[in-house]
């Protein structure tokens, strides 16, 4: 009994275990150095500081004293840890031999086994309990009393004398079983709020890989019709390329044989021309007058010029000074025909880019202004006169607004709108650090681009600058292209065919997000089945 005893005084009142760097306070209480340092850090912002087992204050940090002669003892005298924690509790009276202790008295901070507790007191003031090698810890440290009741106020266990004359006099206590079986309540509760957390957690884990493995697969698809389109385009492009060269071949060889026959038909005439001209000259250099009159006066004797209306020939093999040939370029008819064949081979290129998906846009109700009423799907804002009572926080909206989910850093994304429930309205895009305090809304500051709408006149809006649409808008969906490399945001009609609007050009510095905001009616962002009739930009 006096080596447990002994062995209590050895413990630190703050840690409950042995002293480590045994050190002194003022007032001679020791504590473990790090023990000690960790309960002024607490009170350094409180300006007071005061001792864990006398409460004596101070105004300023006590100085620190190590106690040489306790770790001496702690050295020395206590060289070899116990070692029951291994090899099981013993009984404290049995010195000769040690035997397995059956019970623990609190009392009397001591071990019994079997024989010892035949004939141990069994007044009420001595608990009983499981063997325990700490007996010290279920006691007060300042009153040495058995801790029997918890302090709600401090939230720290106390004997009766703490609760009666101590410093928690007045304090609301609860024994301790009842404190105990409240905390466990307490933390059934949680448990079961993280377990239903973590499976939350792990529903949406689940539904992320599905959508994970459902964007592989519609890539994969994607990938595949690109791979396809563009073969395709290029057997067209091939068998366009091979239909002009043979056709280009067959005019080339046409006009060739043409040429040629011309050719022969004009050396014919130089050769009959080149005879005319040794007959003439052989007249001409007679010296017998009557040779030269007695030869015939025919029509070879005719003037040339004429005689290309007497060979029998076309018009185009005809008389000196005009063209003996006009020679034809490729046929104007083939010509068009390859270019409506390239302008098909274009708007199928172009409608297969346009009709791929739409982003799937969905709505932030954490940002949600608590005027707006957000569907189940998250699709569409509807403006309520009934407040929605959701907390004030800083990422929400105080004005009639609402952002998207999700936001786009890079690439090119469009999304589609449906106005026609809403006669006064924004729809265009932010960055995520917009001022959400206040009647801050989209358009009016530089960090959101948008179209707006009221009494029916349009406009677009940058940094409070609105620029009045002149076009007549007949239609309730419109358009929001996004090409974040290119620095550009674009809005247009959904009619047919498909009218540009407005163009924004900007560096984007952060990630751009969806932002609707609707002071009358509501606003929905258009699924994959209702924008399929309006991708056709041809």
């Amino acid at each position: 009994m006096a080596s447990a005893a002994v062995r209590d005084e050895l413990l630190c009142s703050i840690c409950l275990s042995t002293y480590t760097d045994p050190v002194m306070l003022r007032c001679g209480h020791t504590f473990c150095r790090v023990c000690i340092h960790r309960v002024l850090d607490t009170q350094d912002e409180a300006g007071v500081y005061s001792c864990p087992e006398c409460r004596e204050e101070s105004q300023e940090r006590p100085a620190l004293m190590r106690n040489l002669a306790l770790r001496n003892i702690m050295e020395n005298f206590l060289i070899t840890p116990p070692t029951q924690t291994e090899a099981g509790i013993f009984c404290t009276y049995c010195v000769d031999s040690p035997v397995p202790a059956a019970k623990s008295c609190l009392m009397c901070e001591a071990s019994l086994c079997e024989k010892h507790l035949r004939v141990h007191s069994k007044s009420a003031e001595h608990v009983l309990c499981e063997p325990s090698a700490n007996l010290g810890s279920r006691k007060c440290s300042v009153h040495k009393e058995l801790v029997k009741y918890f302090c709600t106020k401090d939230a720290i266990c106390i004997c009766v004398s703490c609760s009666l004359a101590g410093e928690h006099w007045g304090h609301r206590v609860e024994m301790l079983d009842e404190a105990s079986e409240k905390k466990k309540e307490r933390l059934r509760n949680v448990l079961q709020k993280l377990i239903t957390r973590r499976e939350e957690t792990e529903e949406r884990v689940r539904s992320l890989e599905e959508c994970r493995r459902k964007t592989q697969e519609k890539a994969s698809g994607e990938a595949e019709r690109v791979t396809a389109l563009c073969r395709d385009i290029r057997r067209q492009l091939d068998d366009l390329e091979k239909r002009v060269l043979s056709e280009i071949s067959r005019q080339e060889k046409e006009e060739s044989l043409s040429l040629s026959a011309v050719m022969k038909k004009l050396e014919i005439q130089k050769d009959e021309l080149s005879r005319k001209m040794r007959h003439m000259e052989e007249l001409c250099n007679m010296t017998d007058p009557l040779t030269v009159l007695q030869e015939p006066d025919t029509g070879d004797l005719c003037d040339p010029e004429d005689m290309g209306g007497h060979d029998g020939g076309d018009g185009n093999t005809g008389g000196h000074g005009e063209p003996l040939h006009d020679v034809d370029g490729p046929d104007v008819a083939v010509i068009s025909d390859t270019l409506r064949t390239l302008c098909d081979i274009i708007r199928g290129i172009r409608r297969g880019i346009y009709v791929e998906d739409p982003v799937d846009i969905l709505l932030d109700v954490n940002t949600a202004g608590n005027y707006i009423r957000i569907s189940d799907d998250q699709k569409t804002a509807t403006w309520t006169q009934k407040k929605q009572n959701r907390p004030e926080t800083a990422e929400r909206f105080q004005c009639n607004q609402v952002m998207s989910r999700r936001g786009f850093s890079s690439g090119q994304h469009y999304w589609d709108v449906d106005v026609s429930r809403s006669v006064w309205w924004w729809v265009g895009m932010c960055y995520p650090s917009i001022d959400r305090r206040g009647q801050s809304y989209i358009g009016d500051n530089n960090k959101s681009w948008c179209l707006w709408m009221y009494n029916n006149q349009y406009s677009v809006i940058h940094d409070s600058k609105e620029i009045l649409l002149p076009h007549i808008i007949s239609s309730d969906s419109f358009r929001i292209c996004l090409d974040y490399g290119a620095g550009r945001l674009s809005f247009y009609e959904l009619c047919d065919p498909i009218r540009h609007l407005h163009t924004f050009t900007a560096s984007f510095t952060e990630p751009l997000h969806a932002v609707l905001c609707v002071n009358a009616g509501s606003i929905t962002i258009l699924g994959e089945a209702t924008t399929g009739r309006n991708h056709n930009r041809n």
